[in-house]
């Protein structure tokens, strides 16, 4: 019976993770680049039920029965967002869709090897560098200038460039006079002046990067496959545009009431049980 409580104890402690995941999801329904995440859960380790005697050494195997569930970490669903046009020269949005040879992903960004793994579709972000120095990514790209002439997120976050070095206007130069053209470089149509170039990253298998907030990410011990985009990576970039989250809000509800559901079905087992558990102690228990 304690098994009982446990399992649908464990039950409303996963759902809770979903829930609060999917709530997670809808507050950043108009976050710019926002990537919604996806609860997962595991059953706790299987027992395998055997009939003894059917033969020697061994048995008839009938069933698994799980005792419950665990909520393990959200994973992201890194699928492209809706392209929102702002107008504003400062304002930019990638457009990714980068082939791997000999892998057909589906709508979620995976696919399977000839060994059976799973491989996900890289994805291309933003370089930005924190007022700490520390390098890091974002799908956000809603820029501004400082006073400074250098182009940053909200946060004081600065864009690099392509040469890897915080991005700023030369002097003179504002970003309605500037025109991005199809290699990613900011020229001066009159002139033909360039300022530079923004520095687009590749980064192999997004789940390895670990989010921070304000649609920031970093590498964890293993930066491998984190490299700048080449010039056959199908990757664009949009000015006077803004990548809007990619977060179902249709779905969103359904998963938000799903839970809620699932969670309320567990608190009557666990009641059921209370109940169960005091008529054994105080009448069962009397006789």
């Amino acid at each position: 019976m304690l098994r009982g409580l446990y399992t649908a104890a464990s039950g409303m402690i996963s759902q809770q993770h979903r829930h609060d995941t999917v709530t997670n999801n809808i507050s950043n329904l108009n976050t710019p680049g926002y990537k919604q995440k996806s609860a997962v859960t595991h059953s706790f380790p299987d027992m395998l039920l055997r009939l003894s005697g059917v033969e020697e050494g061994g048995g008839r195997a009938v069933g698994k029965l799980n005792t419950g569930v665990f909520a393990e970490e959200s994973i992201q669903i890194n699928l492209q967002g809706d392209l929102m046009q702002t107008n504003r020269f400062s304002d930019f949005a990638i457009v990714s869709d980068i082939e791997v040879p000999g892998m057909n992903f589906d709508a979620s960004g995976k696919a399977m090897s000839a060994d059976g793994s799973y491989v996900f579709q890289p994805q291309a972000f933003f370089t930005v560098q924190n007022t700490n120095g520390e390098t890091r990514y974002t799908r956000d790209g809603q820029f501004k200038l400082d006073d400074e002439g250098y182009l940053t997120l909200p946060d004081g976050s600065r864009v690099l460039g392509a040469d890897e070095q915080p991005f700023r206007l030369p002097d003179g130069m504002t970003f309605n006079q500037l025109v991005l053209t199809s290699g990613n470089q900011l020229v001066d149509p009159m002139t033909g002046a360039s300022a530079g170039q923004l520095l687009i990253t590749r980064v192999e298998n997004p789940n390895m990067l670990i989010r921070e907030g304000d649609g920031k990410f970093r590498v964890g011990d293993d930066a491998a496959g984190i490299r700048p985009i080449g010039a056959n990576d199908r990757v664009e970039l949009k000015q006077g545009y803004v990548e809007r989250s990619n977060v179902d809000s249709a779905q969103s509800m359904v998963d938000l009431m799903s839970a809620a559901r699932a969670y309320e079905a567990n608190q009557k087992v666990i009641q059921f049980y209370d109940k169960s558990l005091d008529k054994a102690v105080n009448e069962i228990g009397r006789v």
